[in-house]
């Protein structure tokens, strides 16, 4: 015997007649004898108190002796056999030679239902009234409605005689022929469930669940309303049982030796016995259970709960003890809240101590205990040190530190903690133990499922904080954290938090979790930083250091432990041991959301990918919007050799972003490189003007391309007698072709550049250019300088260094102004060629500076040497871009027409083709004019005829011979008269609506 569930104590002894049914209502004993009277019996106390204290007694079943009252006789004329208590119509049933109804108090006779003769069993439905009997081999439903008592419903056949029948839901379930069966009360059809055994009778008991409880031998076997089994169990009696009554939470079963008393609760262990020798009956009382003797009554009263409770808890029966505290009165919650928390932790602690270690959390966690309280069962957890002072207002409860040999750690000392003082002082005391991968998987779930309402209440109270800061109602002082941003954490509901996500980071890296740690440090979290961050560093879980730094805003010293963990993994023999490879793009990726947030930091640890990653960098400061001259100027003070780098990347990414400023310093840049490069080389006189490294192809590039610079600047730092080509671009840059073009022939002797020089400033103002209106087309300025080399030789560095050395002139300022206006891009620029009346092929301008070619020229031109050669070659292939009669004006008296011939024969066809076309547009815009003033004339002779019957369109008066207007559409015809009165009117109301604007 486990606990003592019932106490029997006797009610009614020596009883004159035999009892065959007992029932129990209002106070009374109802005993249904062998001769077929009905005995009625009170309680001792009943009968000694007087009339009006009998309206206060209780209706329950009372520990003490029942006396006779009073003696129906003739109640039936033969044995009643069973009787049933229908309580919420105030009836009686009874079952003898039939089934007879009595109304109670009085007993009165109600009916005798007359087809019932005979009947082996019945059942009662008390929710729909139905009451079904059987009587040999048919069943039937009758239904009490209430005025015309019981009516009879339907009627089924069955093959056999009935031995016990009960309702199961929609459904009665039968026993026939050894066998369990449903009868369906819609349609008659039967379903055998299985045998009944062959030892006891059938045993057929509804549950409060709506299952049924179905007796085989000394089994008990569970079925639902349709008869399906239900995998739960079985009830195993120590001996088949005659009669089970339900009693939650326990069932009670008539043994043929004694009385056997088991939980409802899988897997229905025995609770107690009660010896009791030839028992007949044992029938539910309202607070207790009837056991019905031939001759008298015993009580099995339950034992008060909380005793139950103090029982099976002294005898580590947890489970039953939890079960029962789940049924305590709703009045007496505190009470069952009390003894709920104290048998969780006693259950915890003894699971914990049999090595059930997540189940022992379960039951922790169900205590509603303090997590500091479960944690000090884990020494090697380092807990963070709380705050020293008291409870605040909340009662949020502190923690006081114990000590436990050389470990420390921190219990509650919050009231709902102090179960010893509650309930007991016998709790087992904390005993740490050794920790494992089960005792630390156990703890990971408990903390799981206990931070959310923890996590929730922390930022619940930070929130508030807020709040009540935000408008002035705050008066407890902040303190601020290192690293976490406006998290204080002097409050009990953070500290709780703290040491739950402590605990919790330090139990899954102790278990290898470092998936999970990772999710923790990424989310919401209020883990220690000082102790987080020495476990992750003595544990080399460099990602997860990562974690608690980016989550704790402390970007710098991520960045550094970063930086170093990605030169390490370039090492061949890294320092750190990791699984990861680390490499410069993950840099970057942190970088991303600070570039809005601190500018200065992202520069400075952009310079470590700066040179490996130059275009990711570049795209990190393009999207997070870092102001370029900003990141150049950083570079020019700390990283000075990858200033090019970055505003080479800027300028190919987006290269209207770039200013004329940053244009100017990445041309100065190369420009540097590259002088320093020449010095060098002259210095060990192997200078040549054809070498090229990739600063000085970048620097060409460059001039080439970029427009927003200042070429005046550069030029005078180019050394006179070196890098021509640079000069070259510098000259076209200011509108200088001739000598640009000088260069390209005279010094580089390169004739193809400058026919490709031409090209492109052809093409860059071609939609600028007109022939005959051009300031000396740039192919006649390149002819002139073949046409006379000893001039342009004899002049290229005289005008060079004037050029140079003064210091602005008007026609470089408004040159360079209209550079400067022309549109940015690479290899974009647009050269302005000067108008035709500037032409320098014209000796007698008169307008603003001296030509170049002059009389004087000419005359000198004549007298030099030639390239004619090369003057031939630029008229014949570019023949279209040039103008026929300049060209020709340009050419030697004693030039050859036959050399002249592959440039003058496609000019003259291409002349004559552009004459016969404007002829024949000419002619089409001839033939266009008449037919023009054909439709013209056309119009004009439209006739109109006034008739006798012709009406003004505005008076609807005939018009006459009258002075008369038509409309435009030639049918619309008015009084001359009324047309000017309507046009005044227009005039009119137009003036007035102007002026009421």
């Amino acid at each position: 015997m486990v606990h003592t569930a019932y106490d029997s104590r006797e009610l009614l002894n020596d009883c004159p007649k035999k009892i065959n049914a007992v029932e129990y209502y209002g106070a009374k004993l109802l005993l249904a004898c062998s001769d077929g009277s009905l005995q009625i019996y009170g309680s001792e106390s009943a009968n000694r108190s007087s009339s009006s204290d009998r309206l206060y007694q209780t209706l329950e079943l009372k520990k003490e002796l029942y006396v006779l009252e009073r003696n129906v006789n003739g109640f039936s004329k033969k044995q009643v056999w069973s009787m049933e208590l229908l309580a919420s119509r105030e009836l009686l049933l009874s079952l003898s030679e039939s089934i007879a109804i009595h109304r109670l108090p009085n007993l009165e006779p109600v009916t005798v239902i007359s087809k019932a003769k005979g009947a082996s069993a019945y059942s009662w439905e008390d929710r729909r009234g139905f009451l079904c009997f059987a009587r040999q081999k048919r069943v039937c439903i009758f239904r009490h409605d209430g005025v015309r008592g019981f009516v009879e419903v339907k009627e089924f056949g069955v093959p056999d005689t009935v031995r016990s029948m009960s309702w199961c839901g929609e459904n009665i379930c039968v026993g026939v022929r050894r066998e369990y069966t449903i009868l369906n009360a819609t349609n008659g059809a039967l379903y055998e469930i299985f045998p009944w055994g062959r030892i006891a009778p059938p045993v057929m008991v509804p549950l409060p669940s709506g299952e049924l409880l179905l007796g085989k031998d000394n089994l008990g076997v569970l079925v639902d309303q349709n008869g399906k089994l239900i995998q739960e169990g079985r009830i195993c009696w120590s001996e088949p049982p005659s009669r089970v009554v339900i009693q939650k939470p326990y069932v009670i079963a008539l043994l043929p030796k004694h009385i056997e008393i088991r939980s409802l609760r899988v897997p229905y262990p025995l609770i107690q016995t009660i010896v009791l020798r030839n028992v007949r009956h044992i029938q539910q009382g309202n607070n207790g259970i009837i056991v019905s003797l031939e001759r008298c009554l015993f009580g099995l009263f339950p034992v008060p709960l909380g005793a139950q409770i103090v029982q099976l808890t002294a005898s580590g029966n947890f489970e039953e003890a939890l079960v029962l505290c789940k049924m305590l009165p709703p009045e007496d919650s505190s009470l069952r809240a009390s003894k709920e928390q104290s048998i969780h932790i006693r259950y915890a602690h003894y699971l914990f101590e049999n090595d059930s270690y997540e189940e022992a959390m379960y039951h922790f966690a169900a205590s509603q205990v303090e997590i500091t309280y479960v944690l000090s069962l884990y020494p090697s957890i380092v807990l963070p040190k709380p705050v020293d002072k008291s409870t605040d207002v909340s009662g949020e409860s502190t923690l006081s530190r114990v000590n436990s040999g050389t470990t420390e750690y921190y219990t509650d000392s919050s009231p709902s903690s102090q179960i010893s003082q509650m309930e007991s002082d016998d709790i087992p005391a904390l005993e740490p133990k050794k920790m494992n991968h089960n005792t630390l998987t156990a703890l990971i779930k408990y903390l799981k499922k206990k931070r959310p309402n923890i996590v929730g209440k922390a930022a619940a109270e930070g929130t508030e904080e807020v709040v009540s800061d935000a408008v002035g109602q705050t008066t407890r002082s902040k303190k601020s954290n290192k690293g976490r941003v406006n998290i204080p954490t002097d409050s009990g509901a953070r500290e709780i938090a703290g040491i739950c996500d402590t605990a919790l980071l330090q139990a899954l890296l102790l278990t290898g979790q470092i998936v999970a740690v990772l999710e923790l440090l990424k989310g919401f979290n209020y883990c220690d930083m000082k102790i987080c961050e020495e476990l992750l560093q003595k544990g080399n879980h460099d990602v997860c250091l990562l974690g608690l730094y980016k989550y704790n805003s402390m970007h710098r010293e991520a960045l550094k432990l970063l930086h170093e963990l990605v030169e390490d993994s370039k090492l061949e023999q890294p320092k750190i041991t990791t699984k990861n490879k680390f490499k410069p793009e993950m840099i970057i990726d942190y970088l991303k959301p600070l570039c809005g947030i601190d500018h200065m930091l992202v520069l400075e640890f952009s310079t470590f990918v700066l040179e490996s990653c130059p275009t990711k960098t570049i795209e990190l400061f393009l999207s997070g919007n870092i102001p370029a001259d900003l990141v150049n100027s950083y570079l020019k003070q700390h990283a000075p050799t990858l200033r090019a780098t970055y505003l080479e990347q800027m300028l190919s990414m987006n290269e209207d972003g770039i200013s004329p400023h940053l244009q100017n310093e990445m041309v100065q840049i190369y420009l540097s490189e590259v002088l320093d490069w020449h010095a060098d080389l002259t210095a060990q006189n192997k200078w040549d003007e054809k070498l090229y490294i990739p600063p000085r192809r970048k620097l060409i590039t460059a001039l080439q391309g970029i427009s927003e610079y200042n070429p005046e600047a550069f030029l005078k730092r180019i050394p006179p007698d070196a890098l021509y080509e640079e000069r070259a671009i510098l000259l076209g840059k200011m509108n200088q072709h001739e000598l640009a073009l000088s260069i390209y022939v005279h010094k580089l002797h390169v004739p193809e550049s400058a026919l490709s020089y031409c090209d492109r400033v052809y093409e860059l103002g071609g939609a600028h250019q007109q022939y005959g209106k051009a300031q000396g087309n740039i192919y006649l300025t390149l002819m002139q300088v073949y046409m006379n080399p000893r001039k342009t030789t004899k002049n290229i560095e005289k005008r060079i260094t004037n050029l140079v050395t003064s210091s602005s002139t008007g026609n470089l300022k408004s040159a360079w102004s209209s550079v400067r206006g022309k549109g940015k891009g690479l290899g974009k620029k647009i050269v302005e060629i000067e108008s035709a009346e500037d032409s320098r092929m014209k000796a007698s301008s008169g307008e603003s500076g001296r030509s170049d070619y002059d009389t004087d020229d000419v005359i000198e031109e004549r007298s030099s040497t030639v390239m004619l050669d090369e003057v031939l070659d630029v008229l014949s292939q570019r023949w279209d871009r040039l103008h026929g009669a300049k060209t020709v004006r340009l050419l030697p008296k004693e030039t050859k027409l036959q050399r002249l011939f592959p440039s003058l024969g496609p000019l003259m066809k291409k002349t004559s083709e552009s004459c016969r076309n404007f002829q024949v547009i000419k002619s089409l815009r001839q033939c266009e004019n008449l037919q023009v003033k054909d439709d013209l004339y056309k119009q004009r002779k439209g006739e109109l005829k006034i008739t006798g019957d012709s009406v003004c369109s505005l008076c609807n008066k005939k018009i006459g011979t009258s002075v008369f207007a038509v409309y435009p559409n030639g049918n619309t015809i008015v009084h001359f008269v009324c047309f000017r009165d309507s046009q005044n009117m227009k005039a009119t109301r137009k003036g007035s609506f102007l002026r009421k604007r």
